[in-house]
């Protein structure tokens, strides 16, 4: 009895060391840039007046808002706030028009309104424009856009931009999906990089910057770019490696994993033919119908080898969006941390198999014209919608457009990056 008593403590002991140590050891080693800027006593930003672009994911390790830090701060002046789509907290809906606004005494300027970039007058009186904001990874979404316009009127205004930089959640080593085709960029694709670009926010700018894809009247621009860098950040990290809590970047990346699901199934969404979990408490990880032939797209799926995923079979209900109120049979996505998960080919990967099971779902005479250009946009072709929706399409067909122009990305980033 006594030695039962006694491996069960020594077990205990193990699982608390093992469990506890690693995240420690992560979050004592590093800083991001917001931190790093502190401990410099804000030297870089002295007498400056400042405008900083951020919403309530800018926050220093400690999970106090930069731009609470930026208020209160009297080595310069804070003159004002920008913020991109979903709000200075994150709160609004996609796609709804964030109004101007007012926090810790500062005004709140909305980049998600009347303009999507900043105009000269708002600038007049900025030295430097600070960037601190938590980036997913993904293309489509719509902070990375913002920091585009941002860095153009900069250039134009010649105001300098100092970026607070950040890691990438889904890691800096996962690279995956097509460029955007020439005539197909929009504001949830103005990069030509893949889906899953596996940069920082900083690395990105300097990509776009002397990339010379900032213009003005049809000639290249370029901003002046100060970045303060992360210490400790290493590109083989995932979220979890670094110890940093999640703060939710917008009302359906509540989670690390929802962001992931976001690069797996957010461009499906765009569709409308299936749920993607949006209404759950777990967006972009379930996919599936009332009607849906679960076991069936798993026996498809065994056909397939899906690195850092794991597909299980559920039942969910969401309380709103597509088939709000009803239960849902479908897939529930498990992430496993991987540096070779593919999450858009995981996600085109599923669809060819729900299209096997399901062919009715793809008929493209059903589409709305909106659907079309949105899923293309998001997308940043016209050639996945048309092979998705040729029955023809073989999956390699697939998996070959959903990757056109990645390795061409993979050498010319190779110039930008910042870590090992």
């Amino acid at each position: 009895m006594q030695k039962r008593i006694a491996a069960r403590v020594l077990a205990l002991i193990i699982y608390i060391i093992s469990s506890s140590y690693l995240p420690l050891d992560a979050k004592q080693n590093i800083s991001l840039g917001i931190d790093n800027l502190i401990k410099s006593n804000f030297e870089y930003l002295a007498r400056k007046r400042v405008i900083l672009y951020t919403n309530q994911s800018g926050r220093n390790s400690e999970g106090k808002l930069t731009a609470e830090i930026f208020a209160k701060q009297t080595s310069f002046s804070t003159v004002a706030f920008f913020t991109p789509e979903h709000g200075i907290y994150s709160t609004v809906p996609a796609g709804e028009e964030v109004k101007n606004d007012n926090i810790f005494g500062v005004p709140i300027i909305s980049l998600y309104g009347t303009s999507k970039k900043p105009i000269a007058k708002q600038l007049e009186n900025c030295d430097a424009l600070v960037v601190d904001i938590q980036d997913i990874g993904v293309r489509s979404y719509t902070y990375i856009s913002t920091l585009f316009y941002i860095m153009e009127a900069c250039a134009e205004q010649n105001v300098e931009l100092v970026i607070l930089d950040r890691p990438n959640p889904i890691g800096g080593m996962i690279i995956d999906g097509n460029i955007i085709k020439d005539g197909f960029k929009s504001f949830i694709g103005v990069a030509s990089v893949p889906y899953l670009h596996g940069c920082t926010i900083a690395e990105l700018a300097n990509l776009i910057n002397e990339e010379g894809w900032l213009k003005k009247d049809g000639k290249t621009i370029k901003a002046k770019i100060h970045t303060i860098k992360m210490s400790g950040w290493k590109r083989w990290m995932s979220w979890e490696d670094t110890g940093l809590s999640w703060i939710p970047t917008s009302p359906h990346i509540p989670s690390v994993d929802a962001a992931r699901g976001y690069a797996t199934l957010g461009f499906l969404g765009e569709l409308g033919i299936i749920s993607i979990g949006i209404g759950t408490t777990l967006p972009f990880q379930y996919i599936g119908s009332p009607n849906f032939s679960t076991e069936k797209v798993i026996k498809e799926l065994e056909k397939t080898k899906i690195e850092g995923l794991s597909l299980l079979q559920t039942r969910y209900r969401p309380f709103y969006a597509k088939n709000a109120n009803s239960d849902c049979d479908g897939l529930l996505l498990r992430f496993k941390l991987s540096n070779h998960f593919e999450p858009y080919s995981a996600g085109f990967k599923i669809i060819y198999a729900i299209r096997k099971v399901h062919p009715e779902l793809f008929n493209i005479g059903t589409l709305s014209e909106n659907a079309k250009q949105m899923f293309c946009k998001a997308t940043g072709t016209d050639e996945l919608l048309d092979a998705l929706f040729d029955m023809k399409t073989t999956e390699e067909k697939l998996l070959q457009l959903c990757n056109k122009g990645k390795k061409e990305f993979i050498a010319k980033r190779a110039k930008y990056l910042i870590y090992d």
